[in-house]
């Protein structure tokens, strides 16, 4: 796992979508980088319907969000769609991505459950691994998000 300050690995990738996905190009508050191990899992259900139903918050704050796993474009293309995902979901079958990220489990080479906010420097901004706790990471995101983009506000006169 990648550690907070270090530089955030490029992604270029084509999300499932069919449009490129370039991290460096982002822009915004941040980009969070969610990292899960297998579609239609219950686990990996629930945050991506979290990460659905708080997309609009997230985007208000100016930061987007980018899912990732192993699983093939087919199936990755079939869980966006049954869960209605507003946002890019990458199929990463060469694990390139989750190698450069640090997120594979030893032995089996699914995406452990981390989740990366990156900055628009492609910086690690933060980093939460909660393997059983879909819910927490976005309320770790939302509660982080908010610290930085209350921050990034200037003061009230």
């Amino acid at each position: 796992m990648l550690k907070v300050g270090a530089r955030a690995p490029e992604i270029d990738e084509v999300a499932i979508d069919g449009q490129r996905f370039v991290l460096s190009k982002q822009g915004g508050l941040c980009t969070v980088v969610y990292f899960f191990p297998k579609a239609f899992t219950p686990g990996c259900t629930v945050e991506a319907q979290l990460f659905r139903d708080n997309h609009a918050e997230i985007a208000l704050a100016g930061a987007s969000i980018v899912g990732v796993s192993t699983d093939d474009q087919k199936t990755q293309c079939r869980f966006a769609e049954a869960h209605k995902v507003p946002y890019p979901m990458i199929a990463d079958r060469d694990r390139g991505v989750c190698r450069a990220y640090d997120v594979l489990w030893p032995i089996v080479g699914i995406a452990r459950r981390i989740t990366y906010v990156i900055s628009p420097a492609m910086e690690i901004a933060a980093v939460f691994h909660h393997e059983l706790q879909a819910r927490k990471h976005r309320d770790d995101v939302l509660a982080f998000i908010d610290a930085r983009f209350r921050a990034a506000r200037p003061p009230a006169v």
